[in-house]
């Protein structure tokens, strides 16, 4: 593991916490690892039956990739980073057991995928949920994260929330049925939280693996390739500006090129 990456056994509760509160969560590929050996732990113990996302800080899940780990990139190692995220995600996807995302703050690209990954979302009002690449970095997704937020989300919210750089409050991913549970300003996200598992814990274990296994299979039946989308869009001008620029104040000037 990394101690960027927390994982704890808790009863038959697996928790992983991202553990980088001053980068707000972001993930480095040592953090993307860590989340794949955490499911693989999983499900090598009969005795864990719930897995549980957690961002440290209180201020974000998962803001997203560590901008730095974009450097130096070109079509090819675009194409193998989109290929490492959907490892990741599928991993998270194909864990056995359930799994819960509890969400406070920003939960942005990579971190938005991981948690529609989750088969349970739990959130407060205050949680933003987006993916602002075509105001940032120039960049796109893979074929599998846009099935995923189409499948929660339907492709005229995934377009608008895409195309405009939108932020969904909790409120909103409520409304929107992305999010099971929205947790008040009057609550505590660690009772809504633990009333969500420990309802989980009490039911029937086989019923809930047929039913992940099903609607995974639903999500992937007939899933188109988009290598030629990525590979140009990691190859493009626009993408090498947005990363330079990324975290400067400095907006790019976009050129389709």
């Amino acid at each position: 593991m990394t101690d960027q990456l927390d994982v704890e056994r808790d009863g038959p509760v697996l928790r992983v916490t991202f553990n980088r509160p001053k980068a707000h969560n972001a993930l480095t590929f040592a953090m993307y690892q860590g989340l794949y050996d955490a499911c693989e732990t999983a499900d090598a113990d009969d005795d864990i039956r719930v897995l549980v996302l957690r961002g440290a800080g209180g201020k974000a899940f998962v803001s997203g990739t560590d901008i730095a780990q974009f450097a130096g990139f070109d079509g090819a190692a675009g194409l193998a980073y989109e290929e490492r995220i959907t490892r990741v995600v599928r991993r998270l996807e194909d864990t056995e057991i359930p799994t819960v995302a509890a969400i406070e703050g920003y939960c942005m690209g990579g971190g938005l995928a991981l948690a529609a990954a989750c088969d349970l979302r739990v959130a407060t009002e205050s949680a933003r949920f987006g993916v602002p690449i075509a105001r940032t970095l120039g960049n796109c997704l893979s074929m599998d994260t846009y099935a995923l937020l189409v499948g929660h989300l339907g492709p005229a919210r995934t377009l608008d929330l895409l195309l405009r750089a939108r932020q969904l409050t909790g409120a909103q991913a409520h409304a929107a049925g992305f999010v099971a549970e929205l947790v008040g300003a009057e609550q505590s996200v660690d009772v809504v939280l633990g009333e969500v598992v420990e309802t989980l814990l009490g039911h029937a274990p086989l019923t809930m693996w047929a039913t992940k296994r099903a609607v995974a299979r639903l999500r992937r039946a007939n899933l188109p390739t988009g290598e030629d989308l990525v590979r140009r869009i990691y190859d493009s001008a626009d993408f090498a500006t947005g990363v330079r620029l990324f975290g400067t104040g400095e907006r790019p000037t976009w050129t389709g090129t």
